[in-house]
């Protein structure tokens, strides 16, 4: 435990190459763990017998800056090949070869009710009782628990408290950023399915009922200037900043990955075209990673649309 809130501190060197080792006891989280630094932007290899990662570390160190943060997954599911696990590391640090390792655990009784509740057999003990399996991996794993670099007990965690470690672990040291998508609709078409926040904007003054705008989207001057002159407009807006301002933060340091804002109007062409657009240029302009995209524009009879650099 002491080690762990150790790890807690530890910056890692800055460094364009990061590889960590993810090892510990079976039911101890490490496939969850994993879960959560895949969506770091980690390349995660299971079960690599031990003997093949020096020689997996220098492919991926000279593979032109594609494979930038790797883990591997390595633990007694390999059988005869883990005995060589403590003599690779102790290879690897004799020869100056940066690495990471976290090893990840439970205590006895969570882990026997973790196997209960899958009805899996423990490897270690595939025709005896769990508790036997549990006693010979604790043994055999004790070498490399003794050379973590981390070690999280996940006994009395819950998962957002797993991934809030992780995070804190192996997250970009200048911060991850999250993804933001920003989708105009028209609710003719039907909702988006993957939408996390859905704003109906089709009470705002509708363009389609002026001829000379009728056919062009919301990203037109004309139409914006239209739409943005009204004082229900001004007013939501305003609103709309202060609530973006408020919770996209929010959803950054909760450690959401990605988050999909959608805005639909009847038809998405011109309401919901033209708040999504000043959505993507405020969130652009403090700097988030956000994309536009416009889903039902095309599905209008649209002759005239100015396309933004998105």
């Amino acid at each position: 435990m002491e080690k762990e809130m150790e790890a807690e501190i530890v910056q890692p060197q800055k460094d364009d190459f990061r590889f960590v080792i993810v090892t510990g006891m079976s039911g101890g989280g490490k496939t969850q763990a994993c879960r959560y630094m895949e969506d770091l932007g980690y390349f995660v290899i299971d079960n690599l017998p031990p003997v093949f990662i020096p020689k997996f570390v220098e492919l991926c160190k000279h593979a032109g800056g594609h494979v930038g943060k790797v883990v591997l997954v390595v633990d007694t599911r390999s059988r005869e090949f883990f005995d060589t696990f403590i003599h690779t590391l102790d290879d690897m640090d004799r020869d100056d070869v940066s690495y990471e390792m976290l090893f990840m655990d439970a205590s006895d009784p969570v882990i026997i009710r973790r196997y209960k509740e899958t009805r899996r057999r423990h490897p270690m003990a595939p025709s005896s009782r769990i508790s036997e399996g549990i006693a010979k991996e604790r043994e055999r794993l004790a070498p490399a628990r003794a050379k973590a670099t981390y070690i999280i007990d996940t006994s009395e965690l819950k998962k957002v408290d797993l991934r809030d470690k992780i995070h804190r672990l192996f997250g970009n040291t200048e911060g991850e950023q999250m993804n933001i998508n920003v989708l105009s609709f028209g609710f003719k078409f039907g909702m988006p399915l993957d939408a996390d926040m859905v704003l109906d904007v089709r009470f705002l003054p509708n363009p389609f009922y002026i001829e000379t705008m009728r056919h062009k989207s919301g990203a037109v001057p004309e139409v914006a200037e239209y739409i943005a002159k009204w004082p229900v407009t001004q007013e939501f807006i305003e609103r709309l900043d202060g609530m973006i301002d408020f919770l996209v933060p929010q959803y950054v340091k909760e450690g959401k990955s990605q988050l999909v804002i959608a805005v639909g109007c009847t038809g998405g062409m011109h309401r919901s075209v033209f708040i999504a657009k000043h959505i993507y240029d405020r969130l652009s302009a403090k700097k988030y990673p956000v994309k536009l995209e416009h889903r039902d524009l095309m599905k209008n009879d649209v002759h005239e649309h100015v396309r933004e650099e998105c």
